[in-house]
């Protein structure tokens, strides 16, 4: 009996959801991880870049200035009102946080703001062109990526927080012109593995454009379909694990 891919994608999630190692850690040690993976991919290179994750009594927990990515454990997370004091931590948080807070007053259901500038986003950011959609491991993004096409300037201030918040919108992730991306969804895990996507799709989004000059961009409904099945929970918390594993055995060697 041949079974609809409906059908299929179905069995597979309650197999992935039953059958998965998806970690146990605590939410510092999430902040933490993603922290490492995304130094590991590259994406931490200056002191530019933040992640925050918003909590229940409407603070924050994020990680401080100066402090690379690579170096950070859960002991480095500091906690910080709306008013980017530090309520809990030594150190400072980054300036440029002030325009997640932006986007959390928008966006409720927003729980995990990353962002930052690795190379091959920065690099496709400076074409003024936004991320297309023509590969399979591209198509988390598909209708889900917003693209800011002019740079509002250093983004300390609240004008900036307000465009590059209305310019999301609804969307879980933005491209920003001459600047870097932004990743914002519900929870750690899932900011955390569209921040290591879009870096690899801006990749393959770069060469295909210097190896042939045009790309063949996916049918958009098969686009969605492959979207949804992606971003689904097991999918988003395996990945994270792995990406955790990943950085935890380096950590391990070194």
């Amino acid at each position: 009996m041949t079974l609809a891919k409906e059908e299929l994608s179905s069995q597979a999630l309650r197999r992935m959801s039953a059958g998965l190692d998806f970690g146990d850690w605590t939410i510092k040690e999430k902040i933490a991880l993603s922290c490492n993976i995304l130094a590991a991919e590259g994406h931490s290179e200056t002191l530019a870049g933040q992640i925050t994750v918003r909590q229940d009594d409407g603070t924050f927990l994020t990680t401080p200035l100066a402090r690379g990515f690579d170096e950070l454990d859960a002991d480095d997370i500091i906690r910080i009102d709306d008013q980017l004091q530090v309520l809990e931590g030594r150190g400072v948080p980054n300036p440029a946080i002030r325009f997640h807070l932006w986007v959390y007053r928008q966006r409720p259901d927003v729980n995990c703001i990353i962002h930052t500038h690795p190379p091959f986003v920065s690099t496709l950011s400076m074409t003024g062109q936004p991320l297309e959609v023509a590969h399979m491991d591209a198509t988390p993004f598909h209708d889900d990526c917003a693209f800011l096409a002019e740079w509002p300037g250093l983004p300390i201030a609240d004008d900036e927080g307000e465009i590059i918040s209305n310019a999301l919108g609804s969307k879980r992730s933005i491209l920003l012109v001459n600047h870097g991306f932004l990743a914002a969804t519900a929870s750690v895990e899932e900011t955390l593995y569209l921040s290591v996507l879009i870096e690899r799709a801006a990749r393959n989004q770069l060469q295909a454009m210097a190896a042939y000059g045009t790309l063949k961009r996916l049918d958009p409904a098969l686009a969605k379909e492959s979207h949804d099945f992606l971003l689904s929970s097991s999918i988003v918390r395996a990945s994270f694990a792995m990406f955790a594993r990943r950085v935890l055995r380096q950590r391990q060697r070194a």
